[in-house]
């Protein structure tokens, strides 16, 4: 089986290709959210050396939503193109590291800071949100190594790693038959969505 997968959720995007496990197509690239031409040259270039892939894995974050709704919605208007099916899985269960579980932690904005904790390809615990001086508690009692997919001051024994496709690609394998494709294609929120109600503009007087 052709399976395909898409990573943007953080600074450097990913997309590739594989075949019964073995890679056909990788390639790595800036993901600036304001500029995703890179992803779709890579994307449209393995479409037309390989053609369609059977299945497409998408990675959910946490991370840039701009990115996660990219690839989801890319999955999604491939899928209606061809039979294919499609996939999410948490971004964080692709880290390229070695370890086979440590923690994950970013900035979730807002003064505060996700953690998660992944252990063979599968988060376990969270991910969920702390304050800097909580999490920093919980991290001190952790012997596990400690990962972030961007630059965190806060946390200088954080080493830095980014989630990519194949790995996703290779998780989704892993773990086939555990994953709901009907429901796994939403992205993956660290708080309810705040949304600010427009001002309820006054309207001037009517002079009679």
């Amino acid at each position: 089986m052709k399976t395909m997968a898409f990573e943007l959720s953080s600074a450097q995007g990913s997309i590739a290709l594989l075949e019964n496990g073995a890679v056909l197509f990788e390639r790595t690239f800036p993901n600036d959210r304001k500029h995703s031409g890179l992803f779709f040259e890579n994307l449209r270039f393995s479409l037309q050396q390989f053609g369609a892939p059977e299945a497409i894995v998408v990675g959910l974050g946490p991370g840039s939503y701009a990115g996660v709704r990219i690839a989801i919605a890319t999955a999604i208007g491939l899928r209606a193109a061809g039979r294919t099916t499609v996939v999410g899985l948490p971004s964080i269960c692709a880290l390229e590291v070695e370890s086979s579980e440590h923690c994950v932690i970013g900035d979730a904005r807002r003064q505060s800071f996700f953690f998660a904790r992944v252990k063979d390809g599968r988060v376990i615990e969270g991910p969920d949100l702390h304050p800097a001086s909580e999490l920093e508690a919980k991290l001190r009692n952790l012997a596990l190594p400690i990962y972030s997919t961007e630059p965190l001051p806060q946390f200088p024994q954080s080493i830095r790693a980014f989630s990519v496709a194949r790995k996703l690609a290779e998780r989704a394998r892993e773990q086939a038959g555990e994953i709901d494709d009907t429901r796994s294609l939403e992205p993956i929120y660290l708080r309810e969505p705040h949304i600010t109600q427009p001002k309820t503009a006054r309207m001037p007087a009517i002079n009679k």
